[in-house]
């Protein structure tokens, strides 16, 4: 006897108000199965995207940026007018 066979079997056995029960389950497997799938096939896609983001990170030019100085001396200004002593 096959699986199928086996399961059919089953199913004949069940009252009524279990079937139903049993197709509820099978739609759920049937909405995995089919979600699972297009999640493999747009992990693809997604390690692609991840892959060129940072190529694109990488080429970037980094330079120094003086103004780092000015807004911690605007921000110790901003506290000191506010009361606060550092």
């Amino acid at each position: 006897m096959t699986m199928l066979e086996t399961a059919i079997a089953k199913l004949q056995q069940l009252p009524n108000f279990q079937l139903q029960k049993v197709s509820n389950f099978i739609d759920l497997l049937m909405y995995r199965q089919q979600h699972s799938t297009i999640g493999d096939e747009n992990e693809g896609e997604r390690a692609k995207a991840w892959a060129n983001w940072f190529e694109s990170v990488d080429h970037l030019e980094v330079t120094s940026i003086n103004s780092v100085g000015n807004y911690q001396q605007h921000l110790l200004s901003k506290y000191r007018q506010q009361g606060l002593e550092l």
